[in-house]
């Protein structure tokens, strides 16, 4: 299958075989973009910094240009195959890509989430010394601490607490 406009295309990869993908396609002459992000995970008790993928099973896709062939990559490592619709490619605006990437972290390399709970939500404590006790998340000061509203003696009050003292209520 041969291209006439060299776009930008999605392939579905693999569980978790975006990075084999990424290696192969780029050994194989196409550009690729793998968007990344830093998310903040909880793990044994505590948060931990884990790169994934922005798009989980899914990057995009350029031909080098309008004579290489879309073919080797349904059998390429790591790749399911092409997203289609129709039985075509399915085409990603070059304007979706470049914004994908105006908003990445330009010294990471990536996109980063900031926060872990959104204002307003209700989170529970899992550790410190409010175990057991919801709240309700207001914002996140520093790199370790956020605010919690926590009603105490008939009152709302903000506490400034260590972000890994809390979970997402169910």
């Amino acid at each position: 299958m041969k291209n006439h406009d060299n776009q930008w295309y999605i392939v579905f990869c693999k569980p978790r075989g975006e990075e084999l993908a990424v290696t192969h396609l780029e050994n194989q002459g196409y550009a690729v973009y793998l968007p990344r992000l830093m998310g903040r995970h909880r793990r044994l008790g505590k948060w931990v910094e884990r790169i994934e993928p922005l798009f989980p099973r899914y990057l995009f896709l350029r031909p080098r240009d309008e004579t290489q062939s879309l073919a080797p990559v349904r059998s390429t490592f790591g790749v399911s195959g092409l997203v289609r619709f129709g039985g075509q490619p399915a085409v990603v605006p070059d304007a979706l890509i470049e914004e994908l990437r105006a908003r990445q972290d330009a010294a990471a390399g990536m996109h980063l989430q900031r926060t872990v709970f959104q204002p307003g939500a209700t989170v529970k404590f899992v550790d410190g010394p409010f175990t057991g006790l919801e709240g309700v998340f207001s914002q996140e000061t520093g790199e370790e601490r956020v605010i919690v509203l926590l009603e105490m003696l008939g009152k709302m009050n903000r506490l400034k607490v260590d972000r890994d003292w809390l979970l997402a209520a169910a």
